[in-house]
């Protein structure tokens, strides 16, 4: 298995607008909206910030609960395996693929879908995966039950789900590849 991170290749990877306070986010967020209006960040709700920091409680708060090893207070986000998707979102689109095997699997937690739609009050189609945050092994089951999102869903067709999301709760893997500029 594969983590996967898209950013921008003007930028640097794993830039997280949640370690920064959100009166800076909404403004970095406003300028990609300015120089790159027709990026999917440059079409982000006003309220995103604050209801990112509300999902990511959520997720912590869950994790915690499975015995999950916490070590930063918001994630750095990934998928599981490619996304033709998320690899559409920028202008300049690079990604970062780091085997599963590198990281401390008690650090990294899971939802089926999307984080912010998964927890979304708004999505209750049913899906036994909504509401739900998933450990390694957790998430190896209902893979073998669903499939890739990706696979069956890259279009959004069938629902908010078109990848695994991973939260990865430490910097001990991400630290190796924040400078790393790719070819």
């Amino acid at each position: 298995m594969f983590l996967y991170h898209y950013y921008d290749a003007s930028m640097k990877p794993f830039q997280n607008l949640s370690d920064i306070p959100i009166d800076e986010a909404k403004k970095i967020l406003m300028d990609i909206a300015l120089k790159k209006p027709n990026t999917q960040c440059a079409k982000r709700a006003d309220e995103y910030m604050e209801l990112r920091h509300h999902y990511e409680d959520i997720l912590r708060c869950e994790f915690v609960k499975k015995g999950g090893n916490i070590q930063r207070e918001a994630p750095h986000y990934m998928v599981v395996e490619h996304s033709p998707w998320l690899a559409s979102w920028f202008e300049n689109s690079a990604f970062i693929k780091i085997s599963i095997e590198e990281f401390d699997k008690s650090t990294i937690s899971f939802t089926y879908g999307d984080s912010h739609p998964t927890f979304s009050p708004k999505v209750n189609d049913g899906k036994e995966y909504r509401k739900k945050l998933y450990t390694y092994d957790e998430i190896l089951g209902i893979i073998a039950k669903y499939g890739y999102p990706q696979d069956w869903n890259n279009d959004g067709k069938y629902g908010p789900e078109r990848y695994i999301e991973a939260h990865i709760w430490s910097d001990d893997v991400i630290r190796k590849f924040t400078n790393r500029a790719l070819n």
